[in-house]
C-alpha cells in the first residue's frame, strides 16, 4: 500500500515532466532541423527520429552539468519536492504549449531558469547571483555572438563564393554536391545532439533531485545514478514532441524567414549548435538554443537581403514578442501556484 501510494505521488511530477519533454521536443525541431530542411536536404518525415536518437545522445554524452545547474544549482536542492517540482514543471510545460501552439520556436531553458528562480523568489532559497552573473549575461550574449559569426560568414565567405557563382541557387554544381547534403545533414545532428546536451536537463535535473530527496540519496554517485535514469526517461519524448509540433515550427523557421541554399544551412547549424554546446559542457549554462538558431538565420539573412528585408518580416517579429512573454507566464504562473499550495499548505 506504501509503495501503491509513493507511486502515485511520483507519477505526478513524472506526467509533467514528460509532458514538457514533449513540448520542448517540439520547439527544439525548427532550431535542429530548420535550416536542413529549409534547404530540402531532409524529408519532414524522418526527422522525428533523427532528431530523437541525437537528443538522447547529447543529453547522454554531454548533458550532465546542465543538469546539476537546474536541479541543484539556482534552488536550494532541498527544496525539490514533489510538489514544487510538480509546480514548476507544469509551469514551463504551459508557457512553451502556448509557444509551439503558436508555431514559435521558444527557450525552454528561459522558461524553467525563471519558473526556478519564482521558488527562489517565494521562498528566499536559492542562489540568485549564478542566474544573475552567469546565465543571464549569457542569455544576451550567446544570440549576439551567433548572429555576427553567421553575418560575418555571410558576408565574408558566402557572398564572395556567390560573385563566383558557386552558391547561385539550388540547382549550381555546388548545391548538386552530394557531400553538401551530407554535411548539412551532419550538421543537424550536432544540432540536436547540442539540444540534448542542454535542453533534457531542463525536465531531468528536477526529477533526479526531487527523486534523490525523496528517497534520502545524498552521495554523488547515487545522484549521477538517478540523473542517468531521468534522461533515458525524458529523452525519447523528444522525438513524440518533433513529430507532434513540429512541422509548423520548421515551416516558420525553414522557410517564412529566408530561402537558404546548402553553405548558408551549414553556417547556421554550426554556429548555434557550437555555441550551445559551448555553454552546457564548460559552464552548465541553460541556454536558448532557438535564439541562437534565429540570431544566425537572421545575420546570414542580413549579410544575403540586407536588414530591411529581414527585420520587418512578420515571423521575426512574433520571434521577439514570444520570446519575451513565455518566460514571464512561466514565471508568475509557478508563482501564482506556489503561493496557492503554500496557502492550502500542501509544502
Amino acid at each position: 500500500m506504501l509503495t501503491s501510494t509513493l507511486f502515485g505521488y511520483f507519477l505526478i511530477p513524472l506526467i509533467i515532466a514528460l509532458f514538457l519533454a514533449i513540448t520542448m521536443g517540439g520547439s527544439g525541431t525548427g532550431p535542429s532541423f530548420s535550416a536542413a530542411y529549409g534547404a530540402n536536404v531532409v524529408r519532414k518525415s524522418v526527422i522525428p527520429g533523427l532528431f530523437g536518437i541525437m537528443v538522447f545522445l547529447g543529453a547522454l554524452v554531454a548533458g550532465k552539468e546542465t543538469a546539476i545547474t537546474v536541479g541543484k544549482g539556482l534552488l536550494n536542492p532541498d527544496m525539490m519536492t514533489l510538489t514544487l517540482v510538480s509546480i514548476i514543471l507544469f509551469s514551463v510545460s504551459i508557457s512553451l504549449l502556448i509557444a509551439n501552439i503558436s508555431g514559435i520556436p521558444q527557450s525552454t531553458s528561459q522558461s524553467t531558469v525563471l519558473a526556478v528562480m519564482a521558488a527562489v523568489t517565494y521562498f528566499g532559497q536559492g542562489n540568485p547571483q549564478k542566474l544573475f552573473t552567469e546565465i543571464i549575461p549569457a542569455w544576451f550574449i550567446l544570440p549576439v555572438l551567433s548572429y555576427f559569426i553567421s553575418y560575418l560568414m555571410g558576408k565574408y565567405i558566402y557572398r564572395p563564393m556567390r560573385r563566383r557563382g558557386l552558391t547561385i541557387s539550388r540547382s549550381s554544381n555546388v548545391n548538386r554536391k552530394p557531400v553538401l547534403n551530407a554535411v548539412i545533414l551532419f550538421m543537424s545532428l550536432y544540432v540536436a545532439f547540442s539540444i540534448g546536451a542542454n535542453n533534457v536537463a531542463n525536465a531531468a535535473g528536477p526529477i533526479a533531485t526531487m527523486t534523490a530527496n525523496e528517497l534520502g540519496v545524498n552521495d554523488e554517485k547515487g545522484f549521477k545514478i538517478l540523473l542517468l535514469v531521468s534522461v533515458f526517461m525524458m529523452a525519447p519524448a523528444f522525438g513524440i514532441g518533433s513529430s507532434i509540433f513540429g512541422n509548423k515550427i520548421l515551416k516558420n523557421t525553414g522557410k517564412e524567414i529566408v530561402l537558404f541554399g546548402k553553405f548558408e544551412a551549414i553556417i547556421i547549424a554550426f554556429v548555434s549548435a557550437s555555441l550551445l554546446l559551448l555553454a552546457s559542457v564548460i559552464k552548465g549554462i541553460p541556454s536558448s538554443l532557438v535564439q541562437l538558431n534565429v540570431a544566425a538565420i537572421l545575420g546570414i539573412g542580413v549579410a544575403k537581403l540586407g536588414p530591411r528585408n529581414i527585420f520587418l518580416k512578420t515571423e521575426v517579429r512574433k520571434f521577439f514578442l514570444m520570446w519575451l512573454i513565455a518566460p514571464i507566464i512561466s514565471y508568475l504562473l509557478c508563482l501564482a501556484l506556489i503561493a496557492i499550495a503554500d496557502y492550502y499548505n500542501f509544502f
